[in-house]
C-alpha cells in the first residue's frame, strides 16, 4: 500500500505546478488511468476507478459478468461461474464480480507511460485554458510580475502565474527589469502551440499607449473624446490626434490636464516619452500644421496626388519641426499621411555663409547632421546656445566645440 499512496503523491505533484482546479485535476488523472488499463487488458475491459483525494489514494476495479461454465464468449469481460465461486461461493449466474487491481502489478514501463501521458494531458489542457483566457484580450494590458529577464526578452507571469512573453523589439529602449519587478503591457499576440499557448506583450506598441490614455483621461474612456490616431518613437516621442463632439470639451487640456497632472503618469509610465496632443481636423494644411508643433509654420503647399507637402517656415522653427534625429518631422508625416519637406521661406543673410563653404575644415558627416537637424548655415549654428546644440544634434561636446571655433573664426 505504500508503494502505492507514492505512486499516487507522485502524480498529485503535477497538480502544484499547473492552473487547473482540483475537480479538473482529478478528472485528467482517472481519464489517463483508465486509457492505459484499457490499454493493458483490452478496450472492452469494465474498468472503475476509484480516487480518494483527501486520503492521496486511488482504486482500481474490473468488473466481469458471471456466464455458465462452456458459455464464455469475451473473457476480456466474462467469466465462468466455476471460477467465479473460487473467490466467492455464493455468486451466481448473472451476477458481477469485482476483481482488484494493484499498482504494483503496473510495471516500469507502465508507470512512465502513465506519467507521460498525465504530463502531456495537464499540458494540453492548460494550454487551452490559457488560450481561451486570453484570445479575446489582445490590445489590452496586462499586469504582471518578472519572472526571468534575459537580454532578448523577458518573461513575465501574471497574476495566475499565466506565462507572457515580451521581446526585447517590445520594449521601450531605457527600459530595465529585474526579477521581481512589476511590469504593464499591452497583449499583442495569442497562438495556440503543443501543449501550451504563446502569449506575447508590448509597450513600444501605439494601442499600449491608447489604453494608458483610457486609463488616466475619463472622458476618452467613455467615449466624449475619441483618438483618431497615435504614432510613436518609443522612449522618445509620441504623437496623438484627438477629437470631441461635445464644444464644451477641450479635448487637448482634457488629455493634458491642469499643469499635465493627467499626463504626467503616462509619461512616466513610458520612460519620459514625450506625448503632444492635437486637435484632428479634416483640414489638411492646418493639420499638418498642428502636426509638426511646437514649430510655427508660414505656409504650406499639398499635392493631393502623391500625399506630399511642402512645409515652409522661418529659419529658427526649422529645427523644432525636425526634432531630435527628424523624430518630429517623421511622427508628423506618419500622423497625416502626407510626405512632408521642409524649405525656409526667407532670404538668407547677405553675410551669412552656407554650412556647406565649410567642407574643407569641418567633415561632411558634420555637416549633414548639422543639415538633418534644421541648421543649414553659420548663422543658424551660432544663434543656438551650445548645450542645445549638443541636446538637438546628439554629437560630442568636442565635435560641437571644434564646429563652433571653426564658424566663429569666419566672422571674426
Amino acid at each position: 500500500m505504500k508503494e502505492d499512496l507514492n505512486l499516487i503523491e507522485s502524480f498529485s505533484e503535477f497538480k502544484e505546478l499547473k492552473n487547473i482546479d482540483r475537480e479538473t485535476f482529478m478528472f485528467i488523472l482517472k481519464d489517463v488511468f483508465k486509457h492505459t488499463l484499457l490499454k493493458k487488458y483490452g478496450q472492452n475491459a469494465n474498468i472503475s476507478i476509484i480516487v480518494n483525494d483527501d486520503k492521496g489514494d486511488v482504486e482500481f476495479q474490473r468488473w466481469f459478468e458471471i456466464v455458465e461454465d462452456g458459455q464464455l464468449s469475451d473473457p476480456v469481460t466474462q467469466i465462468e461461474l466455476s471460477d467465479a465461486i473460487k473467490i466467492e461461493p455464493d455468486f451466481e449466474v448473472g451476477e458481477e464480480v469485482c476483481e482488484k487491481i494493484k499498482l504494483q502489478d503496473f510495471g516500469r514501463r507502465d508507470i512512465l507511460s502513465l506519467r507521460q501521458n498525465l504530463a502531456a494531458k495537464l499540458l494540453e489542457y492548460e494550454g487551452d485554458i490559457i488560450y481561451q483566457k486570453y484570445k479575446n484580450h489582445i490590445g489590452e494590458i496586462v499586469s504582471g510580475t518578472v519572472h526571468q529577464a534575459f537580454k532578448k526578452e523577458i518573461i513575465i507571469h501574471d497574476e495566475e502565474g499565466i506565462e507572457l512573453l515580451l521581446p526585447k523589439s517590445e520594449q521601450i529602449p531605457g527600459d530595465f527589469y529585474k526579477k521581481g519587478d512589476h511590469i504593464r503591457a499591452v497583449v499583442t499576440k495569442v497562438e495556440p502551440r503543443p501543449n501550451s499557448s504563446l502569449i506575447v506583450a508590448s509597450r513600444t506598441s501605439p494601442v499600449f499607449l491608447e489604453r494608458l490614455m483610457e486609463e488616466e483621461i475619463p472622458e476618452i474612456y467613455d467615449g466624449l473624446i475619441m483618438i483618431k490616431n497615435i504614432v510613436r518613437v518609443p522612449g522618445e516621442r509620441a504623437k496623438i490626434a484627438v477629437e470631441t463632439y461635445d464644444e464644451r470639451i477641450d479635448p487637448v487640456g482634457a488629455c493634458v490636464g491642469m499643469k499635465g497632472v493627467r499626463i504626467h503618469g503616462i509619461v512616466r509610465e513610458l520612460r519620459n516619452e514625450n506625448i503632444d496632443v492635437i486637435n484632428y481636423t479634416t483640414n489638411n494644411i492646418l493639420y499638418i500644421s498642428r502636426a509638426l508643433s511646437p514649430a510655427k509654420i508660414t505656409s504650406i503647399e499639398l499635392n493631393e496626388e502623391n500625399k506630399s507637402a511642402n512645409v515652409f517656415m522661418k529659419p529658427d522653427q526649422i529645427s523644432l519641426a525636425i526634432g531630435k534625429g527628424g523624430s518630429n518631422i517623421k511622427l508628423a508625416s506618419k500622423l497625416t499621411g502626407y510626405e512632408i519637406d521642409i524649405f525656409r521661406d526667407d532670404i538668407i543673410d547677405e553675410e551669412d555663409v552656407e554650412l556647406q563653404e565649410f567642407s574643407d575644415e569641418i567633415d561632411q558627416w558634420i555637416i549633414d547632421v548639422l543639415k538633418n537637424t534644421g541648421y543649414y548655415t553659420a548663422k543658424n549654428v551660432l544663434e543656438i546656445s551650445r548645450e542645445e546644440l549638443i541636446e538637438r544634434t546628439d554629437l560630442e561636446e568636442e565635435t560641437i566645440d571644434e564646429v563652433l571655433r571653426i564658424i566663429k573664426a569666419e566672422f571674426e
